[in-house]
């Protein structure tokens, strides 16, 4: 057979196959994201799943003139390589490559940038609305939906404005029970029991909403799907499309255990056998520590509950459902209702340890100031992902937490220094705070193997003392503290530098920086955030409040956004990495 895929640029290109040909380019394109994600990491399991449909798309409808939205994005790797991007795909997710999300300044085709969940039905509505403006009656607006991301609020709060327009948007339910996590609730079991027959067509709540609504179909079906696309092509207004799809199609251990192959990392293509690295770091990842400690909190306290946002096993609560499941919540892709939750249940004396990624909190900000600080319940955030995440880019990196969190009134934060100092904070909050608390750590593995050890408690708001100096004051938040500390013995006169853990950045110890502003002339700060209105912004401040005149370096992220590649490179490019402070130490050992 010849080779399709290779022959194909664009869309325009694709148009030209006959009918019969589809399902040779689909089993091409498969084989071609299998091949590439197999050598390299990322989202594997949602873009096989949609390989027909994103093929369907691209045949029946006139893009990039036609938008595309694609909820989330990680299901979007085949319709970046029909688009332009074939050549380009290998470098996915690289620092300086592709994106592994569709991104507005990378391509026409993608018309609309996403990472986030749920926003594709509003982005879509907005744009069908835009045209109507313009008299641009003939557009097609497509928003792809999976049914994790359709539960969430923002979806429900679409459906409903776009029901009562005739804007001309049509929504693509890709339906096949999953997120990362299997989906969760109500809607979920409405759905499946559309699936099964058990619901039948007139009490269907989309056609309710004043939706055509079609389905469900086979997503698999190349031709019932291009039969189907280009009947709803010709339909105006608001219509629904309920297509059933096979997370990780065609590749049988992706289909069976669609969890692990959602992401799964490097892997063998032909036995789905794992790569791992022979000398991975053997310490445990923070979320692990989270999630352990938590139990461990649990079996000794009954009240104490914990809540995620569908994330059980990226946040590693799946712990806590395993072993206490009336007392741990998966609420699904629903930040907003997860910490309104967690307030409603802080309010009745629970001990609640609300689990929510850095970048994903900033979804629920109004519940976090309205539902939760101005009541003052005692909620204990876990911000996992905190700082870099790397590859996943902009939209996921945990960067903005401490600036959007320091200025609630009585919000706590707190950045642990390591796995034990993260097990203990956890645990001096599960005693009982008269504030809520976010506790922020990152992504990936710490450095100590020997981390359960006995429970101590952390005094508040104390700066801690991991070095004395002659000369100059290092103030550090958070694991990156670990960065600094392996630059000061590396520096020329380490002997020079005190180095202080500022893991409370809220509140701040006063008393502390008195001492360190009397005494030390320079003080450097150094924090894994952005620079605006983060742990550095704070420390300025309080000299500026009390006439100090010390110099101040401010070590962070520029007011920018960063983009994808390894922890490392982007520790690189931000100068957070370790010889970047070695150059810092020796220029003031130098002046």
């Amino acid at each position: 057979m010849n080779n399709l895929l290779s022959h194909i640029e664009n869309p325009y290109d694709l148009r030209k196959l006959a009918p019969n040909e589809l399902p040779q380019l689909a089993e091409e394109l498969r084989q071609y994201i299998i091949d590439i994600v197999s050598q390299k990491e990322g989202h594997l399991g949602a873009s096989l799943g949609v390989v027909e449909l994103t093929i369907a798309l691209h045949y029946v409808f006139d893009t990039p003139n036609d938008c595309l939205v694609w909820d989330v994005g990680h299901q979007a790797y085949g319709h970046k390589i029909l688009t332009e991007r074939r050549t380009q795909f290998p470098t996915y997710r690289e620092k300086g490559g592709i994106s592994g999300f569709p991104k507005r300044s990378e391509s026409k085709y993608d018309t609309f940038g996403v990472g986030h969940s749920s926003t594709s039905i509003s982005a879509a509505l907005g744009m069908a609305l835009a045209a109507q403006i313009k008299g641009e009656f003939d557009k097609n607006h497509i928003a792809i939906i999976g049914d994790a991301s359709i539960a969430s609020g923002m979806a429900f709060e679409a459906l409903n404005h776009a029901g009562v327009t005739n804007a001309n948007v049509l929504v693509i339910l890709n339906d096949n029970s999953m997120g990362i996590d299997p989906s969760v609730g109500a809607f979920k079991e409405y759905l499946t029991a559309i699936k099964s027959g058990k619901n039948p067509i007139e009490n269907n709540v989309i056609k309710s909403l004043n939706f055509d609504y079609t389905g469900p179909i086979d997503g698999h079906d190349l031709e019932a799907l291009v039969t189907e696309l280009k009947r709803l092509k010709e339909t105006k207004g608001p219509k629904f499309l309920h297509i059933i799809t096979t997370k990780g199609k065609g590749l049988a251990y992706a289909e069976e255990d669609q969890l692990t192959y959602h992401a799964p990392g490097k892997f063998d293509k032909l036995t789905g056998k794992l790569i791992r690295d022979e000398n991975e770091n053997p310490a445990p990842k923070f979320q692990d520590v989270f999630g352990h400690t938590l139990v461990e909190l649990a079996t000794t306290n009954e009240k104490i509950v914990g809540i995620t946002p569908a994330m059980p096993s990226g946040s590693s609560l799946k712990y806590m459902m395993e072993a206490f499941p009336e007392r741990a919540f998966d609420v699904g892709i629903a930040e907003q209702h997860a910490v309104t939750l967690a307030a409603g249940m802080a309010a009745q004396n629970l001990v609640v340890f609300c689990n929510i990624y850095s970048t994903f909190m900033q979804r629920a900000y109004d519940q976090v100031i309205h539902d939760v600080a101005l009541q003052n319940l005692p909620v204990i955030f876990c911000l996992d992902r905190a700082g870099f995440v790397g590859e996943d880019g902009a939209t996921h990196h945990g960067l903005f937490d401490i600036a959007y969190l320091s200025c609630i009134p009585n919000m706590f934060i707190y950045a642990p220094l390591n796995e034990i100092d993260l097990r203990n904070i956890l645990y001096t909050a599960s005693l009982g705070l008269q504030h809520p608390i976010a506790i922020r750590y990152p992504r990936g593995k710490g450095t100590i193997t020997n981390w359960k050890l006995p429970f101590e408690k952390i005094e508040i708001g104390k700066i801690r003392t991991l070095k004395e100096g002659k000369k100059y004051a290092v103030i550090s938040t958070g694991t990156i503290s670990n960065t600094v500390e392996n630059a000061l013995i590396k520096s020329d006169s380490p002997e020079n530098f005190a180095h202080y853990h500022l893991g409370w950045i809220k509140p701040i110890d006063e008393e502390q920086l008195h001492h360190i502003f009397t005494k030390f002339s320079i003080v450097v700060t150094v924090e894994e955030g952005v620079l605006s209105g983060g742990m550095g912004n704070t420390i300025n401040t309080f000299a500026s409040k009390n006439n100090y005149k010390n110099k101040i370096i401010n070590c962070g992220v520029p007011d920018t956004f960063i983009e994808h590649g390894t922890v490392k490179q982007l520790f690189e490019e931000v100068k957070l990495d370790t010889e970047s402070f070695i150059k810092i130490f020796n220029n003031l050992n130098h002046d």
